[in-house]
């Protein structure tokens, strides 16, 4: 779209005259405050009336208080608490007529008409009756007299936009529920912790990954099944057996499970790890509960065992840097859906594919995912896993392919000898890459060795062979086992040429950052001069900076910005009950800004200075104006009780003369009176620790996507005897575009790279820079001047099928 014409859309977008309603229903999860304070502050950036609705449907039955107008202050501080600020409630009213008739009289009476509703699947169908049968109701209140004949005509029609909240990840049609990493995260706490002791001892301990709740139905109970989470998690863990309600075990499992249980035990494995979802069924559909195993484990085996019940512990917490980021986009996709519909126009649901914000017809993506639910009960277990999507089902693929390893007799014989390396910078989740490469090798009947220290250990000669066993336990630990270094190859690369033909090397697998990148650029240099580097070769990203060409998100970005989100909720809290206060924080990613910028929006930053886009003194100076006024609003005395605690982010390399104590010392003195303010670098923290959730989801599925293609090209290039490859397409990186894995041949994508500031020359996470300056202050310009990159278009009403 060009310029202009986003100028002129812009320049219409506006929500004058109109009244917008946001309530929470059904289940609590986390993120759902972080999308009321969006629908919030964007509602009330377009010149909307923003209403909250308090307690669900049943707020909006009783009317009164209940149903508040809501203020740019209202949702202050509120990103970063768990659970839901203005309440959840089950409305059995709501599901009568007579409820649905007092719900619309007291929207009518505020001349509400627009509806964003954040719950699941139930709440949403809820909300498309309701819609359905608006003009019916309104009838009704006339012929009462509750209405006249005006108001009637006037708030004809309700628009209905909904945004799916759950911790199980069972909605279709979109890539992640708000809540599910964050369920995640409390999940990966628990277990790591469970790991940590058990593995002083001789014992099983077991794990039920309760998702749902028992709940009364029209009198008759029913138990939600596991979705995507446990998936999720199995795929990132290093579990011995999973009971899943989509997988159910076959025939004669218990006696399988209890086999592999007591093969472990003579193998002096000390910790087993049994994950039993809630929900989970036999082939005859008939329950099987985590009691029912731990009986059947101690009865047949003798071992002392464990049961863990994790319970509600996965909706409560604070929320992920993910499910923040995804609420917040949503919560702005959602009013903007509201500004687009017409009388005509369906209930529609706003969802996640790839990196983009999509608007679906929301009855749509209801019906399929009920046909889940039908596939389930009718044992065609198969076909619901195809029907959970695409990403579950490479998800359960890739557990089978890492949880179970073959028998020696079994396993094929590829006399192929593959290296793995990681190089530059730390990352976590590189471990958990570096396994899934070793066990898909393996599987793949190939020898694997593990090069210690990047190429300057290559060189060296520091190689040896990795089997199974020695990446057991792998998935979990942060930073690099393997050793990495910076070192590029091109100044020893006769050397390492050398220790490729020693080990006889057929094929590279290089995990790392830039540096990774442009080794593999230099080692495809050199096949003219060394035939032993004439060989498939394929790099996964895997730096915190985010800044390799070729590929969305890297392996460690998105743990980096869980590092920055919580130490910067620490530091807000630190000036909690003192003066006004607002806190500098410098950040990594050498030139890129992706983790100022997304960590920003994360964590509720005011600004976020970055490379990307230039800064001056005169935008300096504005922030520092913005920050006064929101501080020192109307003359507000300073003697008043009011705390409030601002941020900054700025990338370290975002100007060589604006520094971070430049900023710090502008802000100090322009905020003498108002705020004072104190500056924090986080340094190398934003590398440690363990890996996220969806670091180790993702370290784990790249990297044995990246094993598969190696397999792939050594059977093609394989000739006489040796295995020969000096084409383009036999030396990629494989990175991730929006939601598809692509494999890209390095040499393409030097034309998207900068090498002199080292980041992509586009940069898709640009176009969310809007989104944080208007959740931050409404006084900003929503249009392309922002970003330089920011589009909109009105959004695609796919089909959930195509979304798979």
């Amino acid at each position: 779209m060009a310029q202009t014409d986003n100028k002129k859309f812009f320049e219409n977008l506006s929500g004058a005259g109109k009244a917008i309603a946001v309530l929470t229903s059904g289940g609590d999860a986390q993120g759902m405050n972080a999308a009321v304070r969006a629908v919030v502050r964007m509602g009330i950036y377009v010149g909307a009336k923003v209403y909250f609705v308090h307690e669900g449907y049943q707020g909006m039955v009783d009317g009164g208080d209940n149903i508040k107008e809501a203020k740019w202050e209202s949702v202050s501080s509120m990103l970063q608490m768990g659970g839901t600020v203005i309440g959840s409630a089950r409305c059995n009213d709501f599901r009568m007529h007579e409820g649905r008739l007092k719900a619309a009289h007291n929207l009518v009476q505020r001349g509400i008409t627009n509806l964003c509703v954040i719950g699941g699947d139930g709440s949403l169908t809820g909300a498309n009756l309701f819609r359905k049968e608006w003009s019916g109701l309104l009838a009704e209140l006339v012929q009462q007299g509750l209405i006249d004949e005006e108001a009637s005509q006037k708030y004809s029609a309700l628009h209905i936009v909904g945004m799916v909240g759950s911790i199980d990840n069972d909605f279709c049609g979109t890539d992640m529920t708000i809540g599910t990493d964050s369920a995640l995260h409390r999940i990966i706490e628990v277990v790591d912790a469970i790991m940590t002791t058990a593995q002083s001892y001789f014992g099983l301990d077991w794990l039920k990954n309760m998702i749902g709740m028992v709940f009364a139905l029209n009198g008759e109970m029913m138990l939600p099944t596991v979705k995507q989470d446990a998936v999720f998690y199995l795929s990132v863990c290093a579990s011995d057996w999973v009971l899943i309600p989509e997988m159910p075990p076959e025939d004669g499992w218990e006696e399988k499970m209890c086999q592999k249980l007591s093969a472990k035990r003579a193998g002096m494995k000390r910790l087993n790890i049994i994950i039993v979802a809630e929900g989970a069924i036999d082939h005859n559909n008939q329950p099987i509960t985590s009691e029912h195993v731990k009986n059947l484990v101690v009865q047949r085996l003798g071992f002392d065992t464990r049961v863990t019940i994790l319970g509600h512990v996965q909706r409560g917490g604070t929320p992920s840097a993910f499910d923040r980021i995804l609420a917040s986009r949503m919560g702005v996709e959602a009013v903007l859906a509201l500004l687009e519909t017409t009388a005509n126009t369906p209930a529609c649901v706003v969802s996640l594919c790839g990196n983009q914000s999509v608007q679906l017809p929301l009855m749509e993506c209801v019906q399929m995912t009920q046909q889940v639910q039908k596939a389930m009960d009718e044992k065609r277990f198969e076909e619901a896993v195809r029907l959970r999507g695409r990403s579950f089902e490479n998800n359960l693929k890739t557990y089978k392919l890492l949880a179970h390893r073959k028998p020696e007799s079994e396993l094929p014989n590829s006399n192929f000898n593959v290296a793995v390396l990681n190089v530059g910078a730390p990352a976590a989740g590189m471990n958990a890459a570096v396994r899934s490469a070793v066990r898909v090798g393996i599987s793949e009947g190939h020898k694997m060795f593990a090069v210690s220290d990047g190429f300057e250990g290559f060189y060296k000669g520091q190689i040896k062979e990795i089997k199974w066993a020695d990446v057991g336990g792998w998935t979990g630990q942060g930073g690099s086992l393997l050793g990495t270094k910076r070192t590029l190859p091109a100044k020893h690369i006769d050397k390492i040429a050398e220790q490729m033909r020693k080990y006889n090397i057929n094929a590279l697998l290089v995990i790392g950052g830039f540096e990774a990148f442009l080794g593999i650029m230099e080692l495809l240099a050199a096949r003219g001069t060394f035939e032993e580097l004439c060989v498939p070769m394929v790099m996964v990203p895997a730096t915190v900076s985010n800044n390799v060409p070729g590929s969305d998100l890297s392996i460690g970005a998105d743990t980096a910005l869980n590092a920055i989100t919580f130490t910067c909720d620490r530091i807000k809290q630190s000036a909690s009950g003192t003066k006004h206060r607002v806190f500098i924080i410098e950040t990594m990613g050498g030139y890129c800004g992706y983790l100022a910028s997304v960590g920003g929006l994360a964590a509720g930053a005011d600004a976020a200075y970055i490379f990307e886009e230039p800064f001056d003194i005169r935008e300096l100076q504005s922030n520092v104006e913005h920050l006064t006024e929101t501080i020192h609003p109307c003359g507000l005395s300073l003697t008043q009780p009011v705390c409030l605690c601002l941020c900054s982010c700025r990338n370290e390399n975002s100007n060589e003369n604006y520094t971070t104590d430049f900023i710090y010392q502008l802000y100090s003195e322009e905020g003498k009176g108002v705020f004072d303010c104190r500056k924090n670098v986080l340094g190398h923290m934003q590398q440690g620790g363990a890996p996220s959730p969806f670091d180790r989801n993702f370290g784990t599925k790249i990297a044995a996507k990246a094993m598969q293609w190696i397999s792939k090209k050594l059977n093609e290039s394989y000739r006489k005897g040796r295995v020969f490859a000096n084409t383009e397409d036999s030396a990629c990186l494989l990175g991730m575009r929006q939601r598809a894995m692509v494999f890209q041949p390095v040499v393409q994508l030097r034309d998207e790279t900068d090498f002199v500031h080292r980041i992509p020359k586009e940069q898709w996470w640009l176009k969310l820079r809007p989104l944080m300056k208007i959740l931050a202050k409404y006084k900003t310009s929503y249009d392309i001047s922002d970003s330089g990159q920011l589009e909109h278009v009105r959004r695609p009403r796919c089909h959930p099928i195509v979304l798979q």
